[in-house]
Order: structure tokens, then sequence, then C-alpha cells
């Protein structure tokens, strides 16, 4: 057999053109070589011979498979069923996005004497390539003798007419060789908005996620783009991006996008809503059961569904690393596996849920962890979709109406199942005075945290403060060794005066009782309305009615406070310290929300209550 014969003679010279008139063409591939590794993302380069012209290009990363299953080798015969032309650096080359290996013609060397295409200037005028196959001419690694000409740089359509396909730049196929194109994808997740505060200065910045048929990719936006673009950017709408837009490495750590690359908005980026969705996928999930989460790795990210069994409370945990608030709820979920499982969502997810009891959600984007035994937590970049428009969710809610809801569910906790968790055992939980003191929190070996809405009655006001030093992130207390010296041992430095912080005692009350709060510096200056600093300043000028008015005005105040509850010995006695990170003020609207959130889980659907 002539192998000629089976190549689409003049197929690549017609990609070039934009003139392709064989949609799936047969080409054989004459060399594979791997590119440099850059942050963990696998890339190979090959040419490609039609029996005429060859052609380089590059396989993208969801075909790596044909290399490292050994199916794609030097000399292959494959047939091109996606992939994406372009011309960069003055070279035609060829991204391949499918491909299947015509195995049954083996190996052969390389057929016919294949030129490369020549590449033509902006004025016209053409370009020689050089017609040897040789690596070293990838991706701009121009010959010697062009080393010192300037870069002339085009983009070729995305995809040919003759393919009977849109003239659309697939996500698949976006990189930084990329520079002129037009995606048409659909918005998928939205995040809230983030700010950002440190030595370098301050801003805010949001991310959204866009799918077309081809993959998925996610596009951040700073500063000025939020402004432009994030009241036009809505969930499950479809819109055209195009270039000028950045693309770059993905930083996996922030996103569970399955990307090699993703996109940053720039001034001059055009974005436009379009009313046709036709072609454009929706989210698109691979369900994990939850019977079968016990397999899963730790820290792996999966997409879940289930039947929505359990809400609880809204909580708030301090995180370690920036020492800011964040909302918590708890969820319990089971499905037609027989199992349930916790799931946490965070923000203003949180508070903001309002998914009933018995509905169906799907989530996107969710970190299992094994946190007493298996565990889901929905990432920021994750999102939720309750009683989505798919066969797995009807299936699952017909299940629950059926039978679903009076069966017996296992869980993968170590020690409790996830309700029991749920109902008792959450740390973050809001707790009462006399729930803190009947179940002893504080006086296990570890440390015990708690939320509590309580009313400051009385505050003491000796020793509210004390001199600190002024060092950054010292906060020790100095010693006054001379008139207007005050020494900091730790920092072995003297300053002329201190920097005062409170350090507070306050006893506060609620409906079951009272207790003592030791309250530090930010708590103290938010309960007291003034710096430390101030309040030794009216003590020292004498304004003693003025010191007695603002301890007054800090009285009676009802606030959130986050508490840690830990044994301490105070001489040759052990007692409970119970320690404020921070406080808020009560949020009447949130506050109002619990309430009424309460007053449906007693189902009062009627008057049955009420005496006529």
């Amino acid at each position: 057999m002539d192998l000629s014969d089976v190549l689409t003679k003049g197929a690549l010279r017609q990609i070039s053109d934009n003139d392709l008139q064989t949609p799936e063409p047969i080409v054989q591939c004459v060399q594979i070589k791997p590119m440099a590794n850059q942050n963990g993302v696998e890339r190979f380069r090959v040419v490609m011979n039609d029996g005429v012209n060859f052609m380089q290009g590059m396989l993208g990363q969801q075909i790596n498979y044909v290399i490292h299953n050994d199916l794609l080798k030097r000399g292959s015969i494959c047939r091109l069923k996606q992939f994406q032309p372009n011309f960069v650096k003055d070279k035609h080359i060829i991204i391949i996005l499918d491909c299947d290996i015509l195995e049954e013609y083996g190996q052969p060397e390389k057929i016919g004497q294949p030129v490369a295409i020549e590449a033509k200037a902006e004025g016209g005028e053409t370009k020689p390539q050089p017609d040897n196959i040789q690596g070293n001419g990838f991706y701009g690694n121009k010959p010697q003798q062009q080393q010192q000409q300037p870069q002339q740089q085009q983009s070729l359509p995305s995809r040919s007419a003759a393919n009977g396909l849109a003239n659309f730049y697939p996500i698949a196929a976006l990189s930084p060789y990329a520079h002129k194109w037009t995606i048409r994808a659909r918005c998928t997740h939205k995040g809230d908005i983030k700010t950002w505060h440190n030595k370098n200065g301050e801003g805010k910045l949001f991310s959204v996620n866009f799918l077309d048929d081809s993959g998925e990719i996610r596009a951040t936006g700073f500063n000025d783009a939020v402004d432009q673009w994030y009241e036009v950017l809505q969930e499950n709408s479809v819109y055209l991006v195009s270039s000028p837009c950045k693309v770059q490495l993905a930083k996996k750590q922030f996103s569970n996008v399955n990307n090699d690359y993703e996109l940053t908005f720039e001034k001059d980026t055009l974005i436009e809503k379009v009313e046709d969705t036709e072609g454009v996928p929706k989210v698109s999930f691979t369900f994990v059961p939850l019977a079968d989460l016990s397999t899963v790795e730790k820290d792996n990210t999966i997409d879940c569904i289930g039947v929505l069994q359990e809400i609880a409370e809204v909580s708030e945990i301090v995180s370690k690393t920036t020492g800011k608030p964040y909302s918590k709820r708890e969820l319990t979920l089971v499905d037609n596996t027989g199992y349930n499982v916790r799931l946490t969502v965070w923000g203003k997810t949180a508070s903001t849920f309002e998914a009933q009891l018995g509905s169906v959600v799907a989530f996107k984007g969710v970190k299992v962890s094994d946190f007493g035994g298996r565990s889901l937590s929905l990432l920021s970049s994750g999102s939720m979709t309750v009683d989505p428009d798919n066969e797995e969710a009807y299936t699952l809610k017909g299940w629950y109406e059926g039978s679903g809801r009076n069966e017996q569910f296992q869980s993968h906790a170590n020690t409790m199942s996830t309700v029991n968790a749920m109902s008792g055992g959450d740390r973050n939980a809001t707790k009462t005075i006399a729930q803190i003191k009947d179940e002893e929190l504080g006086m296990r070996e570890d440390t015990d945290w708690f939320s509590l809405k309580a009313t400051i009655i009385y505050i003491k006001q000796d020793s509210v403060s004390y001199p600190a030093c002024r060092s950054e992130n010292c906060n020790k207390k100095v010693v006054e060794v001379e008139t207007g010296q005050w020494r900091c041992e730790k920092c072995d430095m003297t300053f002329d005066a201190p920097e005062h912080r409170y350090i507070m005692s306050i006893n506060v009350s609620d409906h079951t009782g009272q207790i003592w709060l030791s309250a530090f510096n930010e708590t103290g200056e938010q309960v007291m309305g003034m710096k430390a600093n101030d309040l030794v300043t009216l003590r020292e000028e004498g304004e003693e009615k003025k010191v007695a008015d603002t301890f007054n005005d800090a009285l009676c105040k009802t606030y959130i406070f986050r508490c840690k509850a830990k044994m301490d010995t105070f001489g040759d006695q052990q007692r409970v310290r119970y320690q404020v990170q921070y406080a808020k003020p009560l949020d009447f609207t949130f506050e109002s929300k619990k309430l009424a959130d309460l007053i449906k889980e007693y189902h009062i659907d009627d008057n049955s209550l009420f005496v006529s």
C-alpha cells in the first residue's frame, strides 16, 4: 500500500489559509519533543506532515494521554478531530485538541518530501521558513539570521469555515501564544468581591468561571475591572469575551477549574452578553456518590449531589492566618446510597442560605476532608445549585419522596453521626452562659471555642490598660526606668512614651446567667469607643467625670462575643479563663432572620397553637 495516498495532501496548507476542505484531515506525526516543564504543566511539541508540507504544533494537555499510553509515536498516522491553527512569531502552528491514532498503519518513516509552509509578513511579502524538520525551530527559536528582526505577530481565525464551525476560539486552545481571539462561553460561577490591604497598597478583585464545549477557564478582574464588569457578568448567562485579555499559568491554589491557564481582564478587554445560547453547555458535574467518599483521597476536589436533610445555624470561626472572622453553616446531605455527609458552606453563601429541607442540592468544587472521618467543604471558587435540572436530581427527588425520607443513613464520621455532630458537638455554635457552664467548656485539655450573645453589665475600672512597647508586633509591657524613659526588655529599646493597650475584665449577662470575660485591645477599643491612650490621658488630666461617663456609656450594650475557654492556673488554683477574640455589635437583620428560621422549624402552617 502506498501510504502517501492515506494522507490528506495539502491539508496543512488549507488549514494555514483557513480554507480546509476535509473536516478531519489525516496526517503523519514525524517528530515529538517535550517542552520545558513550567510550574508542573506538561506540554509536548510535535511536527505534522501531510505528504506535501509540514507544520509545527503542540498537543493540548487534555490529550497528553496519547504520549503517556505510548499511542502516539514518531511516524504514527493520525486523524485530527479537533484542532486550532495559529500564527505565532512568524510561524504557522497547530494546536491539536483531539485526534485518533490509526494504529493499523504502524509507524512508517517520513512519507513524501514535505517542506515548510511559507509565512506572510504584514505587508504581504512571503517569508521563507526552513525546509528541514528540526526541533529547534519551535515557538520562536528562530534561525540565527532572524534573531535581530522585529517580531511580527498576528492570529488566524480560530476555526475554518470549511469545518462548519462557528468562528470562535475554543477555551481549551487558549494559551499565552494566542493573541487575537474571542471566546463564546457561559458564566458558570461568579465569586464575591474580595479586598486586600498590605504594605504595597490596597485593592479589590473578583473571579468568574467561563465554560464552552471544549473546556472551562477561570478569569479574574482587579480594581477598575471590578467596577466595569462585576455587575455585567451574571451566572448562567452567555458572553463573548475578546482579547486583549491576559492568558497566564493558573494559580491552582485559588481555583478548582481543570485548566492549566487562567485569564486576567485588562483595560481594553471586551465583554458582550449574547442572547443566543444554543450550543453553549450549562454547568457540567462529575458526581461522586456519598458512599464512595471513603475512597477519595484527602484534599481532593469533587462534585457531589444530595438531598438536604439538616441545616445548622450560622456560626463563626476566626482564621488562624488572618485573624478575621468567617461565617460558616453546616449541612447534612443524604443520597440513595444510604450515606449522609456533613458539608460546610462559608461566607455569604452561609449567611444567605435559603434552601428548604428536602431540596436536592448539587455542589461543584467541594474539598474532601478527613476531619471526623469524611466531610466536605465548599471552596470559594465552587458553586451550589438548588434543585438542578438534571437526571441525577430527578432520581434523588423521586427516591426521597418515595422511601428515602424514612431511611436510616450510615455516616463517614469516626466517632458520631453527622447529625449528632451538628446538633450537639459543634464547638463553633452559639452558646448560652448556662450551656457554657453545663458543658464544662474549657475544663478539658484542648481549648474550647464558642460564640456568645450577651450584654455588658459591668467593667472593672482598675488596671484597665497597661503601658506597651511601641515596636511593631511586640505589645510587651514596658517599664519606666527614668522619667520619660520607657524600656522594653524584649526589644532592648527605650521610648519616650509607651503605647497603652487595653486588658479588661468585663461581666456579661444573658437570660441564663452571668460570666466574666477577658478582653484585649481591639475589643476594648470597640467597647470603650476610644483608644487606651486617650483614656489614660483623660485620667492624667483629672477628667474623672469624662472617664466615668465613658465607662457608663459602654454598659448595657449587646455584642456577639467570639471566645475561647481554657484552663488557667492563678497562684495555686486552677480556673477556666474565657478570653474574647473579637466582639461584633448585633446585626438586627441577621438576628431577625435567625429567629424567623427558628420559628420555621416548628412548622407552624396554621393557627393550631392559638386559642380562637
